[in-house]
């Protein structure tokens, strides 16, 4: 038995290093880590298509890539920068984050943990390797449509299988996280004492468990249509293609918000630290973010006002769109008024911070814009719609990914940023952003469709601007890559509270502070 025991714990001591370290490890700082460094992997990846579709698009005619191309370019980068960039950076985050702030060990299935990270690099591999196949990349938009993507090569196989693994590993990592956040908080901790970042890392890892099976099942109707002669989306047979847009989008609508909710946690951690004030309705920003991922599921066929819907059913999506609007101008309300009065100090965060609510507003305004049914069958399909849902997830999840970012780099690292360039960092990101995205809703009003590589003379100044401004966010983007490294690598230690004189919002919640500072062990009384 001595000896048992003794071998077990040579097994225990034993810590990989090097490469074996990464590829093994359960420790939920390591995982969160490897999440973060693929995500901006995926970020420069997509970048580069989205620079080459923006250099395409610099003056009229042809110059670069050829039309079957840039079709490929934008499929993909819309499923680069949607599975690749901002989900995984996010679950990066809650992985860090969410054991910390609830004072938890660890996620509760560390080894699935693990697993369910390094399916993503293969998912990756297998979707940018259809570049390279016959008939190429799949071509047909990230919302890959029949009956266009029935007919295409096998690079919309690998496509689909890809999408599967992705799937199955946000379906792991939720599970996860749903099961960390209810059975592993510290003793005294209710529900209504979390740190509204776990909160909404807890509503949306729901939402990621009731819509990916959705999207694993249209994908998988549409691999059968492709290879094994079903007739699920095939009009002569007796399908409708259709179906196959309500089915994406069901699964579809609710995934804007899975990139948007967690970015609304980290905001809401950030502004009370910088305002130096406990976040003002605690309470209602929790019902608020669980009545946005209700709605995000009865509204999906917003996206389909030109498919051809009864009247009834298009005012039941319109007013039902309009709805969201209530609980997120909730939101807004409760992070000007913490803000209102309170000692604010503009570190790089925080002007992160504020830089997303002033532009995620302006993205939602052209959101009920696109709601209203007769505006929506003018803008459909136009530079319009392709303005709105930049502003919501570039300056929305991707400024609060920044945020975070920043916010939580001294405690990662143990350094401080450079303060300088981190600002510096912001404001060439806000202004190249607003440069390249503004003006594409001019280009949508006047009528210029998405998805061509060329286009009427009429629309060339604007996309000259939309250009350079693509090309200035790109390159803003790897002064962002070099503050971290620079933070990884030294500079001045992080003090033990590095947001000097904020409260922690562990001990500005509405509700009775736990038994504890989360930095003590906790008492159990």
């Amino acid at each position: 038995m001595a000896a048992v025991e003794q071998d077990i714990g040579h097994v225990h001591e034993h810590h990989p290093s090097g490469l074996m370290r990464w590829i093994t490890t359960t420790n939920h700082k390591d995982i969160g880590t490897m999440y973060l460094w693929f995500s901006f992997a995926m970020f420069l990846t997509g970048g580069v298509m989205a620079l080459t579709i923006r250099a395409e698009l610099f003056q009229p005619g042809l110059q670069i890539v050829q039309p079957e191309f840039f079709n490929q370019l934008t499929t993909m980068h819309g499923l680069v920068m949607v599975f690749g960039a901002i989900m995984p950076a996010f679950v990066g985050f809650a992985n860090w984050q969410i054991p910390m702030m609830i004072g938890a060990p660890d996620m509760a299935f560390a080894r699935m943990n693990n697993w369910s990270f390094w399916l993503l690099p293969p998912a990756a591999l297998l979707l940018m390797s259809s570049f390279f196949v016959p008939g190429g990349a799949p071509a047909g938009g990230w919302t890959f449509y029949p009956p266009l993507s029935v007919q295409m090569g096998i690079g919309m196989d690998m496509m689909i299988f890809a999408i599967h693994i992705l799937g199955a590993s946000s379906i792991m990592g939720s599970i996860n996280i749903i099961t960390t956040i209810l059975n592993m908080r510290a003793p005294g901790m209710s529900l209504m004492q979390m740190p509204l970042f776990v909160w909404t890392w807890l509503i949306t890892a729901y939402l990621l468990v009731l819509v990916m099976p959705v999207l694993a099942g249209v994908v998988t109707m549409l691999l059968t249509d492709r290879n094994f002669g079903t007739n699920f989306f095939n009009a002569a047979g007796g399908g409708d293609p259709v179906m196959f847009q309500h089915i994406f989008w069901f699964f579809g609508h609710p995934e804007v918000y899975i990139m948007i909710l967690p970015s609304f946690g980290i905001v809401s951690e950030v502004i009370p630290t910088f305002a130096r004030k406990p976040l003002f309705g605690y309470s209602s920003m929790v019902y608020a973010t669980a009545s946005i991922a209700i709605l995000s599921c009865i509204v999906w066929a917003h996206h389909m006002f030109t498919a051809g819907m009864p009247v009834t059913g298009q005012l039941f999506f319109m007013y039902g769109t309009m709805l969201i609007a209530v609980p997120t101008g909730v939101k807004v309300f409760n992070w000007t008024a913490t803000m209102w009065r309170g000692s604010m100090t503009f570190e790089t965060p925080m002007l992160f911070s504020i830089g997303f609510i002033f532009l995620f507003v302006i993205g939602g305004f052209s959101g009920v814009v696109c709601a209203i049914v007769p505006i929506d069958v003018q803008v459909q399909d136009t530079y319009y719609v392709i303005a709105h849902f930049h502003y919501v997830l570039v300056s929305g999840s991707l400024f609060a990914i920044f945020a975070g970012t920043y916010y939580w780099l001294p405690k990662w690292t143990g350094h401080m940023y450079d303060e300088t360039l981190g600002k510096w960092h912001f404001w060439l990101s806000m202004f190249f952003f607003n440069l390249t995205f503004f003006v594409q809703h001019f280009l949508g009003l006047a009528g210029m469709p998405r998805r061509i590589p060329d286009y009427a003379l009429q629309f060339a100044d604007f996309n000259m601007i939309s250009s350079i401004g693509a090309f200035g966010f790109g390159t803003t983007q790897l002064l962002f890559l070099y503050v971290v490294l620079k933070c990884i690598r030294g500079g001045a230690k992080a003090p033990a509270k590095p947001w000097d004189g904020a409260k922690t919002l562990e001990w500005t919640l509405p509700s009775p502070a736990p038994y504890h500072s989360f930095e003590t062990p906790p008492v159990i009384k």
